[in-house]
């Protein structure tokens, strides 16, 4: 089967013809239709997520078709579409686990890191961590809410009963996510890169009261903002934004270093936060959601074998929402 392989942190990902995986007994072969491009698999090309499992096929948003069930599961079939997010096992056995922080999980393992992705055309996962797609989502539509909408999902959790969101980087989460933000009638302040006012005007096409650069204050204090761009220096000045009580919620894996900032700017009961990773219980839900809103996906397509291309884009910003690769679908 075809693939695209990471051998060396810092190269582009080669062309090969791997021999197709065979899924054990509580696993599910499934033919890749399509699979979403994420800055994570940027973060691991850069060497900034250490240690995957080398070589590796990257791809963690996987949309496929169920080939073949392993001998120990079920409420799958052969012919079913599911997806494929980043958390791709948990032991079950650790105090997260057992407490219901399967996310936090001390043997965790991660597809497209740990674990062979989507970027091929056939891959197995964890019968356990496959989610049913919603009737009628196209495949590109889809792939995206595996990771982008999943991610964004849970940290829109955090924020609470926040009403006045602000958004730090207006990509493939933070296009999801202002979705379902005024499907739940919030307000959504986007902030972009300095001058990118082709990304502002794109938050304000899908519903956003304000946008401008992240370097700006929005007009009026927020309720919470969420950081999706990998930028430490966006932290204090996100907390300049919320209003006493409020909280910064930052969504990535990975961000660079968070400059100091004084005191005050924390003070009054505002608060920082990460999110790792997500649940099943998110993964149903969002998956439920997803259709109510109904969320659409902007995407940009490229086939499997210019994934290369889709990767150079995304760290460029040259296109607005997502992007896919589409391995299935010609």
């Amino acid at each position: 089967m075809k693939t695209m392989v990471l051998h060396t942190a810092g190269e582009p990902l080669e062309l090969r013809d791997i021999p197709m995986p065979n899924p054990d007994k509580n696993q599910l072969l499934l033919k890749v239709q399509t699979c979403g491009v994420c800055r994570t698999d940027l973060h691991i090309i850069d060497g900034e997520l250490e240690d995957p499992n080398l070589p590796l096929v990257l791809g963690h948003q996987i949309v496929g078709t169920v080939e073949e069930v392993g001998e120990h599961v079920s409420g799958f079939k052969a012919g079913e579409k599911v997806g494929v997010p980043w958390l791709g096992y948990t032991c079950g056995e650790c105090e997260f686990c057992q407490n219901n922080r399967e996310n936090l999980c001390d043997n965790a393992r991660f597809t497209g890191y740990d674990i062979d992705g989507g970027f091929a055309e056939y891959s197995v996962a964890d019968a356990r961590f496959c989610f049913p797609i919603p009737e009628n989502y196209p495949e590109e539509q889809a792939a995206p809410l595996l990771c982008a909408g999943l991610i964004g999902y849970r940290s829109l959790r955090k924020t609470n009963n926040a009403k006045r969101l602000g958004f730090y980087g207006f990509g493939s989460a933070a296009h999801i996510l202002t979705q379902v933000a005024l499907h739940q009638n919030k307000e959504v302040y986007a902030f972009t890169r300095p001058g990118d006012k082709k990304g502002q005007q794109f938050a304000k096409n899908l519903g956003a009261t304000w946008a401008g650069g992240s370097e700006t204050l929005p007009p009026q204090k927020l309720d919470a903002a969420i950081i999706f761009a990998p930028v430490g220096p966006l932290v204090p000045q996100a907390l300049k934004s919320i209003k006493k009580g409020g909280k910064v919620v930052c969504a990535g894996i990975h961000m660079s270093d968070i400059p100091g900032f004084p005191y005050n700017d924390l003070w009054q009961e505002r608060s920082i936060e990460s999110v790792a990773n997500l649940t099943r219980r998110d993964g149903t839900k969002f998956m439920q959601l997803a259709p109510e809103v109904p969320i659409e996906s902007q995407v940009t397509t490229y086939p499997l074998t210019e994934a290369n291309q889709a990767l150079d884009d995304l760290r460029a910003g040259n296109f607005d929402g997502s992007a896919v690769l589409t391995v299935g679908k010609g």
